[in-house]
């Protein structure tokens, strides 16, 4: 055999793959399976293939029964992907999880109710039995009592619920509102406990798809496998994932292993994404976990992979990892690492990434709310997308002199050029104002100066260009601040407000220039991401920062990996499998840097793995 036949023989080692798929999704055979895909095994490939199938073979009769193909999806953008993709076909419902949920629950209130009635008046049991056992007086006494005033409020408060409401993307604050774990749970007992809903999830998607099974929350992972028990040859549940990719504690445990007789577990043994020496990396970081193995392309470069150990207590970190870049240039004979833009830099926290790109003050306050942290992760937070996606599109456009963005972004979002004000008589003296309004927007960053959000706050409310939303009024000028603070004193909920209005506070401190690389880095258009926001995607370049003392998390600890703690601890499992997806991400180079308390140990780890050779090991910033 030639080396070229050996070559594409190799490469096709995972050609059979989709059609097994394909031969289980058939209502005349129908089987449920599993679908292995390691890291850059073109898992989204054959869920897109997968679904032509479907579509090409099943699509007319499941239209004309109503029927549709379910598709539970991790993220919103690989949601809106696949949607385009298939040019918005009908036919292929594609959901994010919590999105799916909700619209199998929606509008049954009296069962919601009845639900939230057992489960609160257990949280409550609960919450009293443990503030028996603890000491009074303390931050977590205080914080159960005021779990227990809260619950008990909502458990007395059920009855005038009327109707549920939920949004997958929103804060869902109301009294009438559903969390985003409740959605989950009751999703999961309601599957499990009522055979109607069952037969709805069926008779509505005969066939379900789920992307990144491994993170999809452990409940409703059981809750279908019952409905695929109990109606066994009329749903066809299918999983894709990776269990080495599991970063989330709510996934399911062992997922893929001890599976119902019957369901077929195609695997896919090729990276099509990694450079051999990367390749060769991964297989040995989960080597002593589950024994896959994949190969590279017979095409693939060989690639490069580096890990600088520095100490925790560094001075300069910015510096030593831009030095760090310039390295990486030299022996890759790669300029782009001398482009910021070019390397995707991984951290293990949001402010570590906000730190390194400058809008930590505009961040840290809003994160740090924990029912805000979910939509303003997600940009939808109004607060911060008043100035991300009105007041910053403004300055930009009227900086750049491009006058027609500027009409659009003010006809979208000016009251002053509403409808109803542009058929008014004085429509034209609007303009006029609209314009004057801008210009003394603009004349806040007169000289260089830097104006701060509450300053262009502030601005904009006094001309009324913009719509200030709600969360803001009571900044927008002294006089509404100062009535609403006498009113909230008299609210029950003033300790609730006062903790937001002092979130918002010192958010609007925070200069306006910060919003710029803010705005792009929750697009994911930044050099910086989470280790955790980049799984299934990659890049030419990846640089990783582990720095547990910056991070400060107790998830995911890289000093217990390299180490610092026996093998099998729950730490070391979890950062050993996100250590694997930031590795996986890098399709030429790789530079993992280390910040630690002690270098030698993680010298020694390494090196004793095999997961790196000495001089793959830089101790220190390189000259």
């Amino acid at each position: 055999m030639s080396a070229s036949s050996a070559a594409a023989l190799a490469d096709g080692i995972d050609d059979h793959v989709d059609a097994e798929i394909a031969a289980c999704l058939n209502f005349a055979a129908p089987k449920s399976f599993f679908l292995f895909a390691g890291a850059g095994s073109g898992k989204t490939r054959s869920l897109v293939t997968a679904l032509q199938h479907v579509q090409n073979s099943l699509g007319e009769r499941m239209k004309v029964k109503g029927q549709r193909v379910g598709v539970i999806t991790f993220t919103n953008a690989a949601s809106d992907e696949i949607k385009r993709r298939f040019l918005f076909d009908p036919l292929i419902d594609v959901r994010t999880i919590h999105s799916f949920a909700w619209s199998l629950i929606e509008g049954l209130d009296h069962d919601i109710r009845e639900w939230l009635r057992v489960d609160l008046a257990a949280d409550i049991a609960r919450l009293h039995a443990e503030e028996a056992k603890g000491r009074k007086g303390t931050k977590a006494s205080a914080e159960r009592l005021s779990k227990i005033e809260s619950k008990t409020k909502r458990l007395q408060n059920l009855s005038n619920m009327k109707r549920f409401v939920y949004s997958p993307v929103g804060d869902n604050r109301g009294r009438d509102a559903l969390n985003h774990s409740e959605i989950l749970q009751l999703t999961a007992h309601f599957l499990q406990s009522k055979p109607a809903m069952q037969s709805i999830l069926v008779g509505r998607y005969p066939i379900l798809l789920i992307d990144e099974s491994q993170d999809t929350n452990k409940n409703l992972i059981d809750a279908l496998f019952a409905v695929e028990s109990a109606l066994k040859g009329k749903f066809i549940l299918g999983l894709l994932g990776d269990m080495m990719q599991r970063i989330y504690s709510d996934g399911k445990e062992g997922l893929g292993q001890d599976l119902p007789e019957g369901w077929a577990t195609p695997g896919k043994k090729l990276n099509y994404r990694c450079p051999k020496r990367i390749v060769k990396l991964i297989n040995k970081v989960r080597s002593m976990t589950d024994g896959q193995h994949q190969e590279p392309r017979s095409s693939a470069a060989e690639g490069l992979v580096r890990l600088f150990i520095l100490p925790s207590d560094h001075g300069n970190k910015p510096a030593a990892e831009k030095s760090i870049a310039e390295h990486m240039a030299k022996i890759t004979v790669d300029v782009k690492w001398n482009e910021p833009a070019a390397i995707k830099t991984l951290t293990l926290e949001h402010r570590m990434a906000a730190a390194r790109m400058g809008f930590l003050d505009m961040f840290a306050p809003l994160y740090e709310i924990d029912s805000w942290r979910t939509s303003f992760l997600e940009g939808t937070l109004p607060a911060a997308r008043f100035f991300s996606d009105q007041v910053l599109p403004l300055v930009k456009a009227k900086r750049s002199g491009d006058r027609f963005a500027l009409a659009r972004i003010a006809k979208i979002y000016s009251p002053l050029l509403s409808q109803a004000t542009l058929r008014d008589a004085a429509g034209e003296h609007k303009l006029q104002l609209v314009n004057a309004a801008i210009e003394e927007l603009l004349a806040l960053w007169k000289d260089d100066a830097d104006p701060t959000l509450l300053q262009v706050l502030r601005c904009v409310a006094k001309s009324q260009l913009l719509e200030i939303p709600d969360v803001l009024q009571a900044n927008a000028s002294d006089a509404v601040q100062n009535a609403l603070v006498n009113e909230s004193s008299k609210d029950e909920s003033a300790d609730r407000r006062t903790e937001h209005a002092l979130a918002i506070e010192k958010f609007l401190a925070a200069p306006f220039s910060q919003v710029e690389p803010f705005s792009e880095y929750l697009a994911g258009r930044a050099r910086f991401d989470t280790h955790q926001g980049v799984k299934g995607l990659e890049f030419d370049r990846v640089m990783v920062i582990m720095d547990d003392s910056e991070a400060r998390g107790f998830m995911f600890k890289y000093e217990d990996l390299f180490g610092g703690k026996a093998p099998g601890s729950k730490t070391v499992d979890g950062t050993k499998r996100l250590f694997y997806v930031t590795c996986s991400r890098a399709k030429e180079s790789l530079a993992l840097i280390a910040y630690t308390m002690e270098p030698e140990r993680v010298q020694s780890f390494v090196i004793k793995e095999g997961w790196f050779t000495e001089d793959e090991i830089v101790a220190g910033v390189p000259a």
